[in-house]
């Protein structure tokens, strides 16, 4: 997998709401109280593991390259995945998790624990105790620095999540951005909520400014759930500081038209968002209806995301949002710095083995 990863000539993108990710374990600083054994949601250990266990399926299976064929080998259609092509995503930026310790079981004790994700996350002073985080894969991203941004609140508002940023050098020694936010709700009526989505927006834009500020060709992922759709002012605000919507239009491939479905209706909250110079390598941007997170729309028709909760209806499902999925090419030095690993994997092993037992003997 590790030779996999570097001699991949692109990097893959995710994006997850995945749908209140709490440990069963009270925290005396939040209201955490419907996520416990005792509550009306019965928050047990067994739910906490199965939703650990669903959330690390969806992210090993959303690396597949075709998606389209994830859950459908059939007579007519062989392929499984096992004879795709597949590497584990580079980042997945994640909205609605906890605290560190329910990124700790997911990265370390369930099936993402052999694919080696470091991560990183908020710590915000939102009333429930909900941030963000990125998960990422240190082979792809070496991380330099990151920090949380304290959203002001608005008079007679309730704090709000932190956005993240972390950056970090990729393969080709370019600099990466990456900003991952979840903005407020639209409770209580979308135009009475709009200024708090703005609010976010606009030291979102601070962010980005000063690094164009220092490199207008600056690398930068803005991705989350925006609560907005891409023609929301809060978006086109964002547009108009040079970050370009690659996920406008991004459909699945078994029947999802958006990343969200509200009374039948498809649109997506969620966005990914690229700076013009990383924009122009995207390769794609898809919605991951991967087969198992869709179940029937009864009501409605067609199908729906397969959630873990219906208000405090116990589902077992994985989200009420789908992921979104964007991959784009590595350039600029790339092709050097892999040309020697290249040369060294079509050297016999019996060779190598030779010239590095010769290498300690000259050492002593």
């Amino acid at each position: 997998m590790f030779f996999t990863l570097i001699l991949s000539s692109f990097l893959t993108f995710v994006e997850l709401n995945c749908e209140n990710l709490f440990d069963t374990r009270h925290d005396s600083l939040k209201n955490d109280y419907e996520f416990l054994p005792q509550s009306s949601y019965k928050w047990t250990p067994y739910r906490y593991w199965r939703k650990l266990a669903n959330l690390s399926k969806t992210i090993v299976a959303l690396g597949y390259e075709d998606l389209s064929l994830v859950g459908t080998a059939s007579p007519d259609n062989p392929s499984r995945p096992s004879e795709m092509s597949w590497h584990v995503p580079d980042f997945v930026a994640l909205c609605e998790v906890e605290n560190d310790s329910v990124l700790f079981d997911l990265t370390r004790r369930s099936a993402l624990r052999g694919v080696n994700y470091d991560y990183v996350m908020t710590d915000s002073p939102d009333e429930r105790g909900i941030d963000v985080a990125l998960l990422y894969q240190p082979s792809s991203f070496a991380l330099i620095q990151f920090r949380s941004i304290r959203i002001k609140p608005l008079p007679d508002t309730r704090p709000t999540r932190d956005i993240l940023y972390a950056s970090g050098r990729i393969m080709n020694d370019d600099t990466l951005h990456v900003f991952v936010l979840h903005a407020p709700s639209r409770r209580g009526d979308e135009q009475v909520s709009r200024p708090y989505r703005l609010q976010v927006a606009s030291q979102l834009v601070s962010a980005v400014d000063s690094i164009y500020a220092l490199n207008d060709s600056a690398r930068i992922i803005v991705a989350g759930d925006f609560n907005d759709y891409s023609d929301s002012p809060a978006l086109r605000y964002l547009y108009q500081h040079h970050l370009i919507n690659i996920s406008v239009g991004a459909k699945g491939s078994h029947g999802a038209k958006a990343t969200y479905r509200w009374h039948g209706d498809w649109r997506s909250l969620d966005q990914i968002l690229f700076s013009p110079s990383l924009s122009r390598l995207k390769m794609s941007c898809q919605i991951g209806d991967l087969p198992f997170l869709l179940e029937d729309d009864e009501k409605y028709g067609g199908k729906k995301p397969f959630r873990t909760y219906l208000g405090p209806r116990y589902l077992g499902g994985y989200s009420d949002h789908l992921p979104l999925v964007a991959k784009f090419k590595i350039e600029g030095g790339y092709e050097k710095k892999t040309g020697m690993l290249r040369f060294l994997l079509n050297i016999p092993f019996c060779i190598l083995v030779r010239f590095f037992l010769f290498c300690l003997i000259i050492r002593r």
